[in-house]
């Protein structure tokens, strides 16, 4: 399953790092990728192991603001 998320706006490079190592480390996440430009946040996973609830959940509590979530 892919998951977009839409969040706010990132002021440095330690943010991406921040949510990139925290979800890539998540179980049933394949992989997680901080775009910084555009504000997103793109993630293919398990949704068997890991919803996109949960995902908007791990990035709220590193204390980032999500838009929207978007899952295909």
């Amino acid at each position: 399953m892919k998951t977009n998320l839409k969040t706010e706006t990132f002021t440095c490079p330690s943010c991406i790092k921040k949510i990139e190592g925290t979800l890539n480390k998540s179980d049933g996440v394949d992989t997680a990728k901080v775009l910084f430009n555009s504000s997103k946040v793109k993630v293919e996973h398990d949704e068997n192991k890991i919803s996109p609830d949960e995902i908007r959940g791990l990035v709220e509590k590193l204390g980032y603001e999500v838009e929207s979530v978007k899952s295909s």
